[in-house]
């Protein structure tokens, strides 16, 4: 950490100035956007005037995370095979949001996940746990990516102590709720097309120059990280992170779980069908998307196994004992070592598209959670639909700013917090809570609000509480509270338990509700689920 940090100081007025390039550049672009903002439809879905291209390029920069960038790049650096395994969940994924939520989403809903949910059932009960589940799904991720933020920028400025993260923190949230204020989803889009760029060329180039380190021989590279890992040929097979134990293999299906069936139910992600003008523009944009992503997630084995032999396991886990500034680290090695100009150039620069990563990925998430509380909570069940749009977006705007100040209140007592931990709890709530109703509500006819709402609130309870009682929160070494033990629950991550929860609490729901289903509103969502007559 000493060598990054002093090589970071050495060229701080370089990695200053490609910050403040960035940052400016996607402030004009958010201005403009606001600009041409000037309805609901705006504000909320870009006017659904985005290309199924260009679509796919947000939903990328949406979805691609500091925990995809830096995060798998360290699990693949310090774990090899294990590691590369989070890669082919995030991936997976996409084949689940492709088949079952894509095309009827954007047919059935206007602006928000609950307008799917409340179509055919009673608005109140519905929009009210589908707001509260987008918020806390939502300040989650906010916290993991934030945390992440000034970590990132703290290392990056060579600058040490809690004050330098917190103010970083506190720049990140100002700066995410001035996207979302200003520019809407118009503005936030377009952030999130140039930091997709931006990423893949980024790590289009670092994977090229790891290549070009091996002769473009991948055998010669997995080789090197394997040699260089010290656990031989173990490093390339299976069961080095899991697969010890009968509880780590049941953890690994459980994380599998949340990554898989999460990304269909997170709702910065289901936004973003509604920013096209057509469900054939949605699915175009689902698959860009794959294609996209699918690249990315590729270009990790090489930044992985690149760290590993380059930069080696033992010097990762000096600067961060998760593997998180692999990536930089990396880079610095690519550019000539620590101390050299091309080292300090390359590490600014991929340590700004990182930085450029979490912008665009707090202002998506700011963004969503703004907008349920002003569409869902405040227009349809404080307001019963008594609101004007212009109200409505203003509102939005006061909640963007509010959810800002809560983010960044949580992150500065978070910032010692395990990341990691964070963001598989987001996954795991999306995919407990918000999956199984979006899939019942679609799919089965008899479902009914009772059990669309004990579906929500079942799996959101039971995925938060079997986390806060797991070994994430205490009892192991990495816990956040590694001095106390009172978890009981033995795996790392909840899925397992918590999204069978929210199914079976689903169809319980209906099975023991009073008031059945209305074939007629059933039949009415089906139609234009899968034909979009009558979509906005």
């Amino acid at each position: 950490m000493n060598l990054l940090a002093s090589s970071a100081t050495d060229h701080r007025g370089l990695t200053m100035t490609l910050f403040g390039i960035f940052v400016l550049a996607t402030l004009g672009i958010t201005v403009w956007a606001g600009r041409q903002t000037k309805d609901a439809a705006d504000f909320y879905a870009g006017g659904r005037a985005f290309s199924g291209f260009q679509n796919g390029l947000a939903i990328s920069g949406d979805y691609m995370s500091a925990a995809s960038f830096l995060g798998i790049a360290g699990a693949i650096a310090l774990f090899g095979y294990d590691g590369f395994l989070y890669s082919i969940g995030f991936l997976v994924a996409w084949l689940v949001a492709l088949l079952l939520v894509a095309e009827p989403l954007r047919n059935s809903g206007r602006y928000t996940m609950a307008d799917v949910l409340a179509f055919r059932m009673r608005q109140r009960p519905v929009r009210t746990a589908a707001g509260i589940s987008t918020i806390v799904v939502s300040i989650f991720y906010l916290l993991a990516q934030m945390v992440g933020a000034g970590s990132l920028v703290a290392l990056l400025l060579g600058v040490s102590g809690d004050s330098a993260k917190r103010w970083t923190i506190v720049a990140v949230g100002a700066l995410m709720v001035l996207y979302v204020a200003i520019g809407g989803m118009k503005g936030t889009t377009w952030v999130q097309i140039v930091k997709a760029v931006l990423l893949i060329a980024g790590t289009a180039l670092m994977t090229v120059l790891v290549l070009a380190k091996y002769h473009f021989n991948l055998s010669a590279l997995l080789g090197a990280a394997a040699d260089a890992s010290g656990k031989a040929d173990a490093f390339l097979e299976p069961g080095l992170k899991y697969g010890a134990t009968g509880t780590s293999k049941l953890d690994f299906l459980s994380l599998g779980l949340a990554l898989v069936l999460g990304t269909a139910g997170l709702p910065h992600i289901l936004v973003r069908f509604y920013t096209v003008p057509t469900a054939k523009a949605a699915r175009k944009s689902v698959l860009w998307a794959i294609g996209i992503i699918g690249g990315f997630y590729l270009m990790t084995l090489a930044l992985g196994f690149g760290a590993a032999a380059l930069v080696g396991p033992k010097a990762i886990k000096a600067a961060n004992q998760s593997g998180n500034t692999a990536a930089p680290q990396l880079a610095e090695q690519l550019g000539g070592g620590a101390g050299t100009t091309g080292g300090a150039v390359l590490l600014a620069v991929i340590s700004a598209v990182a930085f450029a990563t979490i912008l665009a990925v707090v202002a998506g998430l700011t963004l969503a959670s703004s907008a349920s509380f002003a569409h869902d909570l405040y227009a349809n069940v404080i307001r019963r639909g008594k609101v004007s749009e212009r109200e409505e977006v203003h509102v939005a705007k006061w909640a963007a700013a509010g959810i800002g100040a809560v983010a960044i209140v949580l992150s500065l007592f978070a910032d010692k917090l395990n990341t990691a931990a964070l963001v598989a709890l987001a996954f795991a709530v999306a995919a407990s809570a918000n999956l199984p109703t979006l899939l019942y509500s679609l799919f089965w006819k008899r479902f009914t609000t009772a059990g669309a709402v004990s579906s929500v609130y079942a799996g959101l309870v039971s995925s938060v509480v079997l986390v806060l009682f797991s070994p994430v929160v205490s009892g192991a070494k990495n816990s956040l509270f590694p001095h106390s033990d009172f978890h009981w629950f033995p795996l790392e991550n909840p899925g397992l338990v918590s999204i069978p929860v929210g199914f079976l609490a689903g169809w319980i729901g209906t099975l023991l509700s009073r008031r059945a289903a209305d074939p007629a509103k059933y039949a009415e969502l089906e139609v234009r689920s899968l034909t979009g007559l009558g979509a906005h």
